[in-house]
């Protein structure tokens, strides 16, 4: 429904740049519709499209931009002339006074391009959240952009071989992490990052940092009204058509979401809910409690395992890349019930457990790093010299605890996050061929972790998680799996939470005000209280889970979907056939949820494959 994509060629005139252009809006968009915008240059080519008017291009000389999304400017001058003009037209003078600076200026849920084409140059660039995605490749002298990785591939010039490491990485996060992708010469920007290609190289750097406050003074009172007033504000940004509704799951920020569009609109907002029959998966009654609580206008749907069936193939067709998170299935059914419904415009809640603290981690990992709390002495010379080197601990229950409690704590953060990952919980050998091991390093995923972990200039452990999260959680995940799937219904979405002011508002709140103790998100539901309804205040988090593990073992067409999938997998050479056979065989002995998780990763990588026509490693 949205989207850009453009490119410049070698320095030799091209003969037909437009024919290049619009075979890479097909590849996104599966035809050229009335919506988008282009330019065309002698070895170049642009364009952007928004069935709701987000999209907007400019051309001044040889100066070309594209800008697609809801922006605004610290100047005024630059706010007139986006309105009078055209968003795109505020860019290119903004660029030519500045140069990349200009991205410190610019704000809102963005991408945005710009080619100097007698400069041969190209800079490109998403928001400070990474709401729009974009990727790049620069193969043959061609250097090419995109919103998808299928509009960069679709381009005559540039390679769509699989990249092992991907694969990997894949596995391991059940997403392809930025800044890599699942192609190999092909990679995405990072939030808040740019990229600038001149004279046949790029340079990436980041234009923006959230700062966090690691201290301060625990005043909650006038912050609580701050925190109203920005969510307000927020809600009627995100309300940019009148056929607006709301994701509903009962959870503290859909809730809060739908509680403040009901505000805004001065009406019942409509509002949209999925449940599952399944004991421990179904949350409906706490979305009607929130609906009943605000008045708002319910919208109900459960999702069968036929559903999920007839799901599978179309969502993984959906994605440019491997995407292994199954909420993408409710998440899908919420909206195109939307869609159905008349909505043109979804607002979602994602953003609040990961700027205002709301994941369990954040509090599980405070138990492990008060560890350090004791003296060194303590540790190094009483307790780990005794409980690593004293014979018959592990018979000794209270002692196997303490052991097994230190012995994860000496796991530096953010390592220590990944304990429980399926490839931690089994020689690589034992998953993988030793052919795709020989093709991968293993430490990539670590890194990658380490790198953002440290990226920050926060020195509270809560705040560089949370900083963490912000790229691997939302950017990484969440944001992709609705974007996708809103794009698949046939909505749009917005993210009223992931507002500029409401993230830099929950940065500066000390990390005993979101972490308090072992509370998560303590402000916010302080704040909230009298607001929300008790019971969504109270409620533990679990969100559009889908009951995959148990369903697969009850339903044959899914499981005969599932494991058609596997049987394929076994031939590309990635994983090993017994491997595959444990994790079937552990699955039908009971441990259906938990080992139903590494099925769908599994059967999604090769539906993906299957659905985008690549070959085997």
């Amino acid at each position: 429904m949205k989207g850009m994509c453009g490119w410049i060629g070698t320095k030799e005139a091209i003969p037909d740049t437009r024919k290049i252009t619009n075979s890479l809006v097909v590849s996104m968009s599966g035809e050229l519709k009335d919506s988008v915008q282009a330019l065309y240059g002698a070895r170049d080519g642009m364009a952007g499209w928004s069935e709701m008017g987000q999209a907007s291009c400019y051309e001044i000389d040889s100066l070309k931009v594209v800008v697609v999304g809801n922006v605004h400017w610290k100047s005024e001058a630059l706010n007139r002339l986006s309105l009078e003009t055209s968003p795109a037209a505020a860019v290119a003078n903004a660029f030519s006074t500045s140069s990349k600076a200009f991205l410190e200026e610019m704000h809102g849920a963005f991408c945005v391009a710009i080619m100097d084409e007698q400069a041969d140059r190209v800079l490109i660039a998403i928001d400070r959240l990474g709401i729009y995605p974009l990727c790049y490749s620069l193969q043959r002298e061609n250097f090419v952009f995109a919103t998808s990785t299928d509009g960069v591939v679709a381009h005559p010039e540039i390679s769509n071989e699989i990249d092992p490491q991907a694969v990997f990485n894949y596995l391991f996060f059940h997403m392809v992490p930025s800044p890599g992708s699942i192609y190999k010469q092909v990679f995405k920007l990072l939030p808040g990052q740019y990229a600038f290609f001149q004279n046949g190289k790029i340079e990436t750097d980041f234009y923006w940092h959230l700062k966090y406050a690691d201290s301060g003074r625990s005043l909650i009172s006038e912050r609580k009204e701050r925190l109203k007033s920005l969510l307000n504000k927020a809600v009627k940004k995100a309300v940019i058509d009148e056929k607006a509704g709301a994701f509903l799951s009962g959870g503290t920020d859909s809730s809060t979401v739908a509680g403040v569009l009901t505000e805004t609109l001065h009406k019942p907002a409509e509002t949209f809910s999925i449940g599952f029959e399944a004991d421990g998966y179904d949350e409906m009654e706490f979305a009607r409690i929130t609906s009943r609580h605000f008045g708002t206008h319910p919208h109900e749907y459960y999702v069968t395992a036929q559903d999920v069936v007839d799901a599978i193939p179309m969502i993984a067709r959906a994605y440019d890349e491997p995407f292994g998170n199954a909420s993408a299935v409710p998440t899908y059914f919420c909206a195109k019930r939307a869609k159905e419904q008349g909505i043109r415009v979804m607002l979602a809640g994602d953003g609040g457990d990961e700027i205002f603290g709301g994941n369990a981690r954040y509090a599980k990992q405070k138990i492990f790093e008060a560890y350090f709390m004791l003296p060194a002495l303590l540790r190094d010379s009483v307790l780990e010299p005794i409980m690593f080197g004293l014979p018959g601990i592990e018979h000794i229950p209270p002692l196997r605890k303490l052991k097994s409690y230190i012995s994860q704590a000496r796991v530096p953060l953010p390592d220590r996050l990944e304990s429980y990952n399926f490839l931690h919980r089994a020689s690589l050998d034992e998953i993988f061929t030793s052919e795709f091991l020989e093709q991968v390093n293993s430490q990539v995923p670590d890194e990658l972790l380490r790198t953002e972990y440290g990226r920050t200039d926060a020195t509270a452990s809560t705040n560089r998680m949370l900083h963490l999260d912000l790229k691997f959680t939302l950017a990484d995940n969440d944001l992709r799996k609705v974007n996708r799937m809103c794009q698949l219904a046939g909505v749009e979405v917005q993210y009223p939470l992931l507002d500029e002011e409401i993230v830099m508002f929950a940065a500066q709140l000390p990390p005993a005000l979101k972490v308090k103790g072992l509370k998560l998100r303590y402000f916010f539901k302080e704040a909230l209280k009298g607001f929300l309804p008790k019971e969504t205040l109270t409620k533990s988090k679990q969100g559009f889970g889908l009951p995959f593990g148990v369903w697969m073992q009850t339903y044959p067409p899914l499981q005969k979907l599932a494991y058609d999938s596997l049987k394929s997998l076994r031939e590309r050479g990635y994983i090993r056939p017994e491997y595959i056979d444990g994790l079937i065989e552990q699955h039908r002995s009971g441990h259906a949820a938990y080992f139903g998780v590494m099925i769908w990763v599994l059967m999604m990588l090769e539906q993906w494959l299957q659905h985008h026509q690549t070959k085997a490693v």
